[in-house]
């Protein structure tokens, strides 16, 4: 027979455990068991005052922001809602059914005082990362390197010409007074020497270019990850204004601070052509002796019938070009010139032929049609260019290219999972605060796949 409704009617007693209602598979659970933050209380200690109301426990404001990343969940008004009402949230925030929330404004104080000030987020992306080290999901040998463009918050109608500058009446505000304090980075563009197009009222450190999520130029940021291509872990990650040279200062500063950091240098770096720079490959080469597996940024071939570059022969022993009639090609013809020369303020040399021997060549037209003689540029970093060159051709480049795709699938994740297409917060710090999170919450999720599928070999 047909059942009446059921009234609900309160107990006077409860007997209930969130423990017992969190599943063992969730990914939460499998976190946790890689999330210790016991460390943060002593970092900001100093940060403190001694007098006072209890404050809002920082560790429980880490775990709900790492949950939220996790699961995508940025806005921290929803945040704090969804930690009230979802009980695997509470179980990783370790709070009871009872405990109350923290207002989502106690986030907004904290980041912007405390948190920026201890450079708490650093702090626990590299707690992290040494457990990943430690777990034994970091194999050190083969990294790769990538930058991808976020859109900044900032609407692309406003805003005005980066020569004309910003307006007096914006200078107070706080993303406005970081940009002018990072106008000497290089991470900001300090390097470049380069007048932004335009200029955002709201976020000026954001660099106007094209972004792939809406195919129109926007006010954008560049996240920068450097991974271990074994597991794609994230071995660091850094903030930049999205240009080339701020990308490349980048990249150097966060393979030194790995090695600073955790010791550890890679036998070989993989990227793609915007990082095969004459400077960047030199540096690579000659001061850190790690193999580029780079493809070398070259735009010498000629596609009008003219000899390029790679049509000339350079003898090493005798410093010179033979060009494809067989006469040479040198930088100094005088005796003891050599000697005297400076080196070139663009870094390029140039090897000359002699005019005689181009007025009476047969190769002429197919040479230097126009021109009294041929030059030949040749950067003064072209020994590690070469270098490169030779890994291009090896069996080991074609596995690295493959292995490079583990980075932009890193951002394909980042944007289409963690929702990070556009950031919330702005300002060189806020930029840096979401990439920072973003990072820790894909290791976390990395650590707990490989856990799950029993693939960490400090756990066999």
């Amino acid at each position: 027979m047909m059942g009446d409704r059921q009234v609900m009617q309160e107990g006077l007693f409860y007997e209930f455990s969130i423990e017992k209602h969190v599943p063992e598979d969730h990914l939460l659970r499998v976190i946790d068991r890689f999330v210790d933050l016991e460390n943060i209380r002593a970092l900001l200690k100093p940060f403190y005052a001694s007098t006072g109301r209890p404050s809002i426990d920082p560790e429980l404001m880490i775990r709900m922001l790492i949950a939220g990343y996790c699961f995508g969940i940025r806005s921290e008004r929803r945040l704090c809602e969804e930690v009230n009402l979802n009980l695997a949230y509470r179980w990783f925030c370790k709070l009871s059914l009872t405990d109350p929330v923290p207002d989502h404004s106690t986030f907004s104080k904290n980041r912007h005082g405390r948190f920026r000030e201890s450079d708490l987020f650093r702090k626990v992306f590299e707690e992290v990362l040494a457990r990943c080290i430690a777990e034994g999901a970091v194999g050190g040998e083969a990294f790769a390197v990538d930058a991808s463009v976020i859109q900044a918050n900032a609407n692309r109608e406003d805003g005005g010409s980066g020569a004309e500058g910003l307006p007096d009446e914006v200078m107070h505000r706080r993303a406005v007074r970081e940009y002018i304090a990072t106008l000497d980075e290089a991470a900001f563009g300090g390097a470049s020497l380069v007048t932004p197009k335009f200029l955002s009222p709201v976020d000026p450190a954001a660099r106007w270019t094209r972004t792939y999520r809406s195919g129109q130029a926007e006010y954008s940021y560049s996240v920068n990850y450097v991974i271990d291509c074994e597991n794609a872990v994230i071995m660091d990650v850094e903030g930049t204004t999205a240009l080339r040279p701020a990308e490349l200062y980048a990249t150097r500063k966060m393979i030194d601070r790995v090695e600073a950091r955790n010791g550890i240098v890679p036998e070989r770096l993989s990227g793609d052509t915007a990082y095969g720079s004459a400077e960047m490959l030199n540096w690579l080469v000659n001061e850190r002796g790690i193999e580029p597996h780079i493809p070398v940024f070259d735009k010498s071939a000629r596609k009008d019938g003219i000899f390029s570059r790679s049509d000339f022969k350079y003898d090493a022993e005798e410093d010179r070009y033979i060009c494809p009639a067989g006469k040479d090609l040198k930088r100094f013809r005088v005796a003891g010139r050599k000697a005297r020369a400076k080196p070139p303020k663009d870094g390029t040399y140039r090897y000359r032929a002699r005019k005689a021997d181009c007025d009476v060549c047969p190769l002429k037209p197919q040479c230097c049609p126009t021109e009294p003689l041929r030059k030949v540029p040749r950067s003064v970093h072209e020994d590690a260019r070469d270098t490169a060159r030779r890994i291009m051709a090896s069996d080991a480049y074609i596995v690295s290219r493959r292995e490079r795709k583990k980075v932009e699938m890193l951002f394909a994740h980042l944007k289409r999972i963690l929702k990070l297409d556009r950031l919330r917060l702005r300002g060189p710090s806020g930029a840096n605060d979401e990439f920072l999170l973003a990072a820790t919450a894909q290791n976390l999720r990395k650590l707990a796949k490989l856990h799950i599928q029993g693939a960490l070999p400090a756990a066999s």
